[in-house]
């Protein structure tokens, strides 16, 4: 299993929606590098679902539910199916992530307009210890 990070304004597409909705169609990402990412997704795989503007935090899980595919909207883009699994309780500030100073390398730290990365397994392993009752 792998592990990816998917950034969404809350005010176009929150926690909430995925929640009511159970799944969801993850589209409208077009840099190369997030689309990339997407493509590397595998059903199965763990997605933390983050808020950016406001409070940036990672407020939930969603997990891959089908294989990457074109985005028939824009060719140069790729889509993925995603359903909700849990809200994060109390979510997981960018600042937060920041002070550990463990994952100055990943892209969230390092790029902040990507939209969506992989997680590194370190990381992983960290919100498993902060979550321990939290399938992750």
């Amino acid at each position: 299993m792998n592990y990816f990070l998917a950034k969404t304004d809350p005010e176009t597409y929150s926690i909430d929606d995925l929640e009511r909705e159970a799944r969801t169609v993850w589209d409208g990402v077009t840099n190369p590098q997030a689309v990339r990412a997407i493509r590397q997704m595998h059903p199965g795989d763990r997605v933390f679902i983050y808020h950016s503007g406001g409070v940036s935090a990672i407020v939930g899980m969603a997990v891959v539910r089908s294989a990457p595919r074109d985005d028939p909207k824009n060719p140069k883009s790729a889509v993925v199916d995603l359903e909700f699994m849990q809200r994060l309780e109390p979510p997981v500030t960018l600042a937060e992530i920041k002070q550990t100073r463990q994952f100055d390398d990943w892209a969230l730290v390092r790029q902040g307009r990507l939209s969506t990365m992989p997680a590194p397994e370190k990381f992983a392993a960290w919100m498993r210890k902060r979550y321990p009752k939290v399938k992750i």
